[in-house]
């Protein structure tokens, strides 16, 4: 999926590596150089995730968090802040910040966290890393921390055969667990899968594991 994320900082120089660097990872990008540009960018084009400097001339970063929130616009916003006191980062995450990035920071930290707050879709269904949340379609399905964890870990390699034993160090932090446990877990979590008239996207290959694939 093409996620659109809007880039709004004042340094230009920043700003345009920030571009580039999205861009190169696929991402469709929108920068606005100030805090009233990137706040009407915000409501009007509707991005995926904002990326959002702390101090901008006219609107600050955190004033715009608090206003997009205000009308329940529930995108992710990280913020970029040259402020690195806890009182500060609270602040932010106050406001309605997801998270944030203190300056100067390196390329791989941002787009990790980018990755981490954007959904990861497979088929029909939706993963959000950061909220813990699964959506089969538009339906959010509630999952156990072990369920979350298996899901994860499967969304992370799709059509690969996952042995049992792969899951079990992966996941559970060891060579082994009672296959009573495993596979009640991977029961469960196949049934939330189909969920909502979903197809079976997580299938048993017999005698060797188990995949994520399509139908």
């Amino acid at each position: 999926m093409n996620y659109h994320i809007l880039v709004v900082e004042d340094e230009v120089k920043l700003a345009q590596f920030i571009e580039l660097e999205l861009k190169y990872e696929g991402y469709q990008v929108t920068v606005a150089n100030d805090g009233l540009t990137g706040l009407t960018s915000a409501r009007e084009s509707k991005p995926d995730l904002i990326i959002l400097d702390w101090m901008l001339p006219g609107i600050s970063g955190p004033e715009i968090c608090r206003r997009l929130r205000t009308t329940g616009d529930k995108v992710p916003i990280i913020l970029l802040t040259a402020k690195d006191e806890v009182s500060d980062r609270v602040a932010g995450l106050d406001a309605g910040a997801d998270d944030y990035v203190v300056k100067p920071f390196s390329v791989d930290e941002l787009l990790a966290i980018v990755r981490a707050h954007l959904p990861q879709m497979f088929h029909h269904i939706s993963l959000y890393r950061c909220r813990r949340e699964f959506y089969s379609g538009d339906r959010l399905i509630p999952l156990t921390v072990s369920e979350f964890d298996l899901l994860e870990y499967f969304f992370t390699h799709p059509r690969k055969v996952i042995t049992r034993e792969e899951l079990s160090t992966a996941v559970y932090g060891c060579y082994y667990v009672d296959d009573r446990i495993l596979n009640i877990n991977l029961s469960l979590l196949r049934r939330k899968l189909e969920a909502n008239g979903g197809k079976c996207l997580l299938q048993t290959i017999r005698g060797v594991g188990w995949m994520l694939r399509e139908p």
